[in-house]
């Protein structure tokens, strides 16, 4: 019952058995010990373990359901012949995992990695897999990280093909969510498969590239691999170990019990260790050279390469490192042509990408960046080399500049992972679907404004600090693990510059020596902050204290370990390597970080601030992934994500009017967010196969998410996509437009292209609403597609692109397929007393909803999120029920259209109470009608400009047309 998927349970025990003759005693006392088994039982840990991954299997052989569903559960339960009580019991035992699982784009490729295979040769990765369980992971966790590292090794090339081929590929996490574990698993899986030579491309810090190393040597490579020939009681021949002083060596390192070679599998050879980044090999070429049991045959044999060591190495992205690997490699000769070999490149959208302006090339020649130099030179030199970029910010790597597919455009597979459980990333900072001017329950939670009334907040975030701190020992001592707690820090970033880093550090270390923590005005702001801010949204679940005289014992303690050493902060930050080498700051070897952190750019791509619970950011940047790096505040939080707060820039607190050359960090943060959430979106939405083809290739991506994004193009003014998106399908799915003009004669012309419309709008308001969200007033009407095709052809918009791929999907289904009879029209009101309304065109009354642009011409989110559902139930998208109105007016081909009158700023009203066009964006969604789906047709369809070179991302502008 391994991976060949589950079987006939009471015929596998019987077969397994020593008996002659079947019996039903096994089966039945199988049956009672589950019945009856409590949460901890072994035999149900095992079972647990198997049906989560039969659920997880993405797949399989032995199945045609969906991973993740109650049907893949039932398929296992009919498999095994379990009766209908066994069944109840293992649901409720171990509920099927819902959450969605790994996103892939990928092109067509030839199986070779099957579950069989990878279960034959698993050495490494059963043994990553055992660790990860002893660390605490869940079975869901486990069997998550099992199917997103085996979607990657899958796509990679055969390792013992003969013909070489290099797949290039990108995963895409969430900024601190455990990229490494699943690169790690990665590199187990592919280690075990056959891939003899790995480099990890570390960060461009010997900090970072330092923390990778330790990670890689404590759960995947292992003592035994550490300590190689050396006698693990002898003293003296530890003494170059490198972790003889790290406070969890031997213990937290994974053993295999010997050496691997003497348990039948294979050695890895260090070639970089904790402290020593790559050098040129002191002990001559030989470290770099693979042994061959057959010299007849090539390495990549099956009979060669499953007996040769495997060599890693972590290596910094530096200049200098890399030419004297490229310069070792050279040295082999003809051999590197035979090694499978894999390159993991962390933190990829940094320093790996060429970012020379292409329109500065000589003819015919690319000048490259000196990162990118280097790696192009190692792929160069290893033909059988695979590349696989992680990052959490994408946008550098698939989208800025994709034209350079032949080095690092992922050209072959693109993973987005899921969400992990228990990370606070985006939706716990940011309401996406909060539109108005109030705050979300997330912003209210951990969101705090560098100012209030009273002015600067750093006082107060200082105050929170403290707090937190004494909350953690509050939660210690009362039940809760302190693992969590070992570190407590706060961020505070305000530049890049060491000189005002200095000034900085200056400033919080005389406000905490006059903040009068040990006496009375220190403890009654305390208390304030606690019962109006910690008390009043502590997590329920967790111990926390109903009073501050019950938190007061545990405030002076927090206070004395944050201020051990004689300072709260520590300044982080450097000009050259030496400047980085604090031992005080390195969390692995440190007992207790518990201190105040003012930095700059160490501080933010790939350094992981542990125990980070604070942070005051008031840092402003115009460039996209720079500015979600920096958010260190996302990442798990066990114990204290109740205590998590941010004190960021927000504009209306400083009380200063909106306009175009203000800048609100927080918004800012929310619109690079949003981008983040629609790219994951967009993927899972296009990710199914149709009759077992991929509906988009990687090459299809950038076009594909350039329509919602105009400010994405090809960097070189001769460059252009070769995939033009034609049509996107969308039956049942709301679908929102955002390119609207900014002329004002274009916008009068839209307003009026939209009065026949208007005209067929109620006068009297209705409520829609549907179970499970708020219902609202709007002014409804219906009118037939035809005349809304009518409408639609002659708006105008900022970005045309946009919008075609839609109305070519809507005039399909009048021009042939006629799926669609009317729709109806829904204009929502708004009833709170702040309600702006205008009459447009002599029609109306409307309510006005205010939107801003984001980029350029573009807005962000437009939809109210309690329009949604009534919208989706009426086009029939759903089968949630709605109110009276709502189900009176659901039809099979009717779809459903929101109606959104935009105004950006304050509007021109005239006498008679209506709205100048010229100041109004007509903006709205719409929800095809289910009808309008057909089979198995693609959701959307592309047209290659060069046919000829139809998996080619970008091409030259005069390229001819097909």
């Amino acid at each position: 019952m391994s991976r060949r998927g589950p079987k006939h349970f009471a015929k596998l025990a019987f077969a397994l058995a020593d008996a002659d003759e079947p019996t039903d005693t096994d089966v039945i006392s199988f049956h009672d010990r589950i019945l009856a088994a409590a949460p901890g039982d072994d035999l149900l840990a095992l079972w647990r373990r198997k049906l989560t991954a039969w659920d997880f299997e993405q797949s399989p052989t032995w199945s045609a359901t969906a991973p993740r569903t109650p049907e893949r559960r039932a398929e296992v339960y009919d498999k095994l012949a379990f009766e209908a009580d066994l069944r109840k019991a293992f649901d409720a035992a171990v509920p099927v995992h819902t959450e969605p699982g790994p996103v892939t784009i990928s092109r067509e490729f030839q199986p070779w990695y099957t579950r069989e295979q990878a279960a034959n040769r698993s050495f490494y990765w059963t043994s990553y897999e055992r660790l990860l369980r002893r660390k605490g992971w869940s079975d869901a966790a486990v069997s998550g990280l099992d199917e997103a590292a085996h979607a990657v090794v899958e796509r990679l090339a055969d390792p013992t093909r003969d013909d070489p081929y290099g797949a290039r590929g990108l995963v895409v996490g969430y900024v601190q969510s455990g990229k490494t574990a699943n690169f790690t698993g990665v590199t187990a899986k592919a280690i075990d498969a056959g891939y003899r030579l790995i480099i990890v491309l570390g960060g461009t810090l010997n900090l970072l590239r330092g923390q990778t190393q330790r990670r890689l040597d404590m759960e995947l490579i292992g003592q035994e691999n550490i300590l190689g020939a050396a006698d693990p009681n002898d003293p003296d021949a530890l003494v170059d170990i490198d972790y003889q002083d790290d406070e969890d060596w031997p213990a937290k390192f994974v053993s295999f019990g010997a050496r691997p070679s003497v348990l039948g599998a294979f050695d890895i050879e260090r070639l970089t260790s904790r402290d020593r980044d790559y050098m040129a090999l002191e002990r001559g070429i030989s470290a770099l050279e693979f042994e061959k049991p057959d010299r007849t045959r090539p390495l990549y044999d099956p009979a060669n390469l499953h007996a040769a060591r495997a060599r890693v190495m972590v290596v910094k992205k530096n200049k200098s490192v890399l030419e004297k690997l490229v310069k070792d490699l050279k040295k082999m000769g003809p051999i590197l042509g035979e090694i499978p070999a894999l390159i993991i490149d962390d933190e990829s959208d940094q320093a790996s990408v060429n970012t020379t302006d292409p329109k500065k090339w000589e003819d015919g020649k690319v000048t490259r960046t000196a990162i990118n130099g280097q790696i192009s030179k190692l792929l160069n030199l290893l033909p059988r080399a695979q590349y696989v970029g992680y990052t959490a910010t994408p946008f550098a790597n698939v989208f800025i500049d994709p034209g350079d597919e032949e080095d690092l455009f992922p050209r072959d597979f693109l993973i987005s992972l899921p969400r992990p459980t228990g990370y606070m990333g985006v939706q716990d900072f940011h309401d996406l679907d909060t539109v108005d001017d109030g705050e979300g329950e997330a912003e209210k939670t951990h969101v705090r404004g560098i100012y209030d009334s009273t002015g600067d907040r750093l006082q107060e975030a200082l105050d929170a600090f403290v707090l937190t701190g004494a909350l953690k020992l509050y939660r210690a001592d009362h039940g809760v693990p302190s693992g969590p707690f070992r570190h407590h820090t706060m961020l505070v970033h305000e530049s890049v510059r060491m000189a005002e880093h200095a000034a900085l550090a200056l400033r919080v270390n005389t406000m905490w020596h006059n903040a009068a923590y040990t006496g009375p005005e220190g403890h009654t702001r305390l208390a304030s902050l606690f019962d109006k801010d910690f008390h009043a949204y502590a997590d329920g679940s967790l111990p926390t204290p109903t009073t501050y005289a019950e938190l007061k014992p545990y405030v002076s303690q927090a206070r004395r370990l944050i201020n051990q050493g004689g300072s709260p902060v520590m300044v982080i930050n450097g000009e050259s390597e030496r400047d980085y080498a604090q031992p005080d700051l390195d969390f692995d070897r440190t007992p207790n970080v518990w201190k105040i952190l003012v930095g700059g750019t160490k501080l933010s791509r790939g350094f992981t601030v542990e125990g980070l619970t604070i942070t005051y950011y008031r840092r402003t940047t115009q460039q996209a992934d720079t500015l979600m790096q920096m958010g260190r505040w996302f990442g798990f939080r066990p114990g204290y994500r109740d205590l998590v707060r941010l004190y960021i820039g927000r504009e209306e607190a400083l009380g200063r009017a909106r306009n175009a050359k203000t800048v609100d960090l927080y918004e800012a943060f929310e619109a690079i967010c949003r981008d983040e959430e629609l790219f994951r979106a967009e993927l899972a939405r296009y990710a199914p196969l149709v009759d077992g083809h991929p509906q988009v290739t990687p090459a299809q991506i950038p076009p594909l998410v350039a329509q919602h994004l105009p400010w994405v193009k090809p960097s070189a003014r001769n460059k252009m996509f070769n995939a033009e998106l034609v049509e996107v399908r969308s039956p049942g799915v709301w679908e929102e437009l955002t390119a609207y003009p900014e002329d004002p004669d274009a916008l009068r012309h839209n307003t009026e292209c939209w009065a026949p419309v208007l005209e067929t709008l109620s006068l009297a308001p209705v409520s829609l609403g549907v179970d499970g969200s708020l219902p609202y007033d709007a002014r409804v009407g219906t009118v037939s597609h035809k005349e809304l095709l009518t409408v639609l052809c002659d708006l105008r918009w900022s970005v045309p692109e946009q919008f075609s791929p839609h109305l070519e999907f809507l005039l399909d289904a009048e021009r042939e397929a006629r799926t669609i009879d009317d729709w109806f029209v829904i204009a929502p009101m708004q009833t709170s007393a702040r309600r702006n309304e205008a009459r447009i065109l002599g029609h109306g009354p409307f309510s006005l909803a205010r939107r801003k642009r984001r980029r350029g011409s573009v807005f962000g989110a437009i939809r109210d999120p309690k329009h949604v559902a009534a919208a989706t139930r009426l086009a029939g998208g759903t089968n949630l029920t709605g109110n009276a109105t709502v189900e009176q007016n659901v039809r099979p081909r009717r779809g459903a259209l929101v109606l959104y009158p935009v105004v950006e700023s304050e509007p021109r009203i005239v006498s008679d109470g209506s709205i100048d066009p010229r100041d109004l964006v007509m903006a709205f969604a719409f929800v095809a009608p289910p009808s309008t789906a057909q089979g198995d047709r693609p959701l959307v369809r592309f047209r290659a400009i060069d046919s000829t070179r139809a998996e080619a991302a970008i091409i030259d502008r005069d390229d001819k047309r097909s």
